[in-house]
């Protein structure tokens, strides 16, 4: 299988830091923000921004996880039923500012899911989208990030792959591959 390196664990350690200076940048003390991390990839994601975000301004912002699953328009599509992960949010988004984090930006689905599936917890008064990669060319629905690091074109044979030395790869890193063939 045909890997192409898109991000090492440098470049997304880079990314990471200017996603929290652009927070800094725009929320200015955090009192009216939240960020919530899209189950199940975004919360690594989340993880780590929060915990950076803190060493840099010394603030904690209010987190959680969001599963979007029986949000998903395409969950009933499919032959093998999707697995639903946990929603971790104890607060109400109610006129906050909401702050979603992802690993990749596809057709848009999940952001769009996610959307729907947090107005559960309140109607926020904005919604940001940040995610690591954007894969142009390739939505679905006219989602947008306001964060991304980095922006990709690929094909619909190929698949975005986010390692996290936390699961047991040698170092963090994101992959471009060629999607396996069933035959």
């Amino acid at each position: 299988m045909q890997k192409r390196l898109v991000l090492d664990q440098k470049q997304i350690s880079i990314i990471l830091d200017r996603f929290c200076y652009q927070l800094i940048e725009n929320h200015d003390d955090f009192d009216n923000t939240v960020l919530l991390g899209l189950q199940p990839r975004g919360v690594l994601v989340l993880d780590r921004l929060e915990k950076r975000l803190e060493e840099i301004s010394g603030v904690r912002v209010p987190s959680g996880y969001l599963d979007a699953t029986f949000h998903r328009d395409d969950f009933r599509r499919r032959n093998i039923p999707l697995k639903a992960n946990e929603t971790k949010i104890d607060f109400l988004i109610e006129n906050k500012h909401v702050v979603l984090v992802d690993d990749v930006l596809f057709k848009g689905r999940s952001a769009r899911a996610a959307m729907d599936a947090m107005i559960a917890f309140g109607r926020p008064k904005k919604v940001e989208l940040m995610v690591l990669i954007d894969r142009k060319y390739t939505r679905d629905y006219p989602i947008k990030p306001d964060y991304c690091g980095r922006e990709v074109n690929t094909l619909e044979s190929q698949y975005v792959s986010v390692e996290w030395a936390l699961n047991g790869f040698e170092e963090d890193a994101i992959w471009i591959t060629e999607k396996e063939v069933k035959s």
